[in-house]
């Protein structure tokens, strides 16, 4: 039974869904600039949950939005060729940041759905909480009154007259209570946006960004209504799993709440799953603060399964820092698992492996590696002690071979399978990557241009993802598009 930590009761919980499906959304990037490892913490242990929830037997699905629609993304208009529009901006950094979750080894979402595709949705939202009482409209703008919600505060575990003003200070002229939230905001140009365009010193007309009608006039979707809508669209008005970074407890996820059960009258989501921060240092990782590492700089330097085992250093609900000697240690790690499975491979294929040779010690290290790994990843996804089941694996693998022959090819072959099936398919390592030579270069030269044509569809770029496909059938390589992503093949 896979338990989890529900931010909402505070509480580790056995894992309970109706039937085999579970819907699970995260809370995505908003796409203003370059991605960081700070961001790709969600990613990956959002992956984790996936994957594990799926070796359990859970049919996931997966919906991750883009925020792309918002002030930071609006300021920086103008600021390289190209960028003539907000559009522009956001379509530039959506690109760079599906490059790096392929990057990543991340598992495919469902969809990732956009803000700017779901403006319908978040109007007809909005005007349900204005008819039901729950919003109001003041100056073209409509704002969620907190007060009529019952409950409001729960998941920060706040009171009411103790939360603090939201939104900037000049809104607070047109709210009834400071701690009300914009639901729909007026056109115009907003001093949040007016701070964005100074941050990024740019000179001339100040770029307010995209605008829609509605029933109040000209503007634009408020931050936290986007998610209620776009997960209500493609999943349920009931979640089982929401899941977002720690700093986004409140407002965004208590207004989540909010508005979305205020709209529909049912829970909105089972589980709130929240992932800690990565600090450098005392302070968390951030665009903002300027401390942050990107998330393809480190792919360069470490490559995938360094900086994949690196998250796996800690669980998901606790903080993690940052630093070259975490960095170290993950290397260390991910080599010490690499060669065990290289060694594994290598005997298992050997002249001197017998089928009648029995090593009762390696046999066992198999189950008992399989036994703790689950028990670890069922107990709120705790992955270090997880891996560290893998590296006492790795262990009696490499007492078996030191032994020496003959080899024991079944308990090989069972060790081999498991550092397949719990690191390779549970935690999304790419073991045996580099074993294969030249021949696994070309293979691996040709999935990244798969992964690129798949970030041009995913990004609307069909023209650039057909050239793509018809350079690589030239190749020898058939791609075929299907639901659960391209199937490569190779002549």
């Amino acid at each position: 039974m896979v338990s989890v930590t529900n931010t909402l009761t505070g509480d580790e919980e056995s894992f309970e869904v109706d039937g085999d499906e579970v819907l699970l959304y995260v809370c995505g990037l908003t796409v203003s600039d370059e991605a960081h490892l700070g961001h790709a913490r969600l990613w990956f242990h959002a992956d984790v949950l996936h994957r594990w929830l799926s070796y359990r037997g859970y049919d996931v699905r997966h919906v991750e939005n883009f925020t792309d629609v918002n002030e930071k993304i609006a300021a920086r208009v103008g600021e390289r060729d190209g960028w003539e529009t907000e559009a522009d901006v956001a379509a530039h950094f959506t690109r760079e940041v599906i490059e790096d979750m392929r990057g990543l080894n991340l598992k495919r979402a469902e969809v990732y759905p956009r803000v700017s595709e779901h403006v319908p949705e978040i109007l007809a939202l909005v005007e349900t909480l204005v008819e039901k009482g729950y919003a109001y409209e003041s100056n073209g703008s409509v704002y969620f009154d907190v007060t009529a919600f019952d409950g409001y505060g729960d998941l920060s575990n706040q009171a009411l007259e103790e939360l603090e003003a939201q939104g900037h200070p000049d809104e607070r002229s047109e709210k009834r209570n400071p701690a009300d939230f914009a639901l729909w905001k007026a056109d115009g140009v907003s001093p949040a946006a007016v701070e964005e365009h100074r941050k990024h010193d740019h000179g001339g007309a100040l770029p307010t960004g995209e605008t829609w009608e509605s029933p109040w006039g000209e503007g634009r979707p408020g931050w936290h209504v986007e998610c209620s809508a776009m997960s209500m669209t493609h999943l349920d008005e009931t979640l089982d799993v929401h899941m977002g970074g720690r700093d986004l407890v409140f407002p965004h996820h208590e207004n989540e709440i909010a508005q979305s059960e205020a709209a529909t009258d049912r829970e909105f989501a089972r589980y709130w799953l929240h992932v800690g921060l990565l600090q450098t240092e005392a302070d968390k990782m951030s665009s903002s603060l300027g401390n942050f590492f990107t998330v393809a700089d480190a792919l360069d330097e470490f490559g995938v399964n360094v900086v994949r085992t690196f998250y796996l250093g800690a669980q998901y609900r606790g903080d993690q820092v940052y630093s070259a000697e975490a960095m170290e240690e993950a290397e260390e790690r991910w080599e010490r698992l690499e060669r065990a499975y290289e060694s594994a491979v290598d005997a298992c294929d050997s002249p001197d492996a017998r089928a009648k040779a029995e090593d009762p010690a390696l046999r066992e290290a198999v189950d008992d590696a399989r036994e703790r790994f689950g028990a670890a990843m069922d107990d709120d996804l705790d992955v270090r002690t997880a891996y560290n089941a893998l590296l006492d694996l790795a262990g009696a693998v490499n007492r078996h071979a030191d032994d020496g022959v003959p080899y024991d090819y079944r308990g090989l072959r069972r060790a081999v399978e498991a550092f397949e099936d719990l690191g390779g398919d549970a935690f999304g390592l790419e073991l045996g990557r580099e074993a294969g030579g030249e021949v696994d270069l070309a293979s691996d030269l040709a999935e990244l241009v798969v992964e690129v044509r798949e970030a041009e569809r995913e990004a609307g770029n069909y023209e650039r993802a057909d050239d793509l496909r018809d350079r690589l059938e030239a190749l020898g390589v058939d791609v075929e598009d299907a639901d659960d992503g391209p199937r490569v093949r190779f002549d």
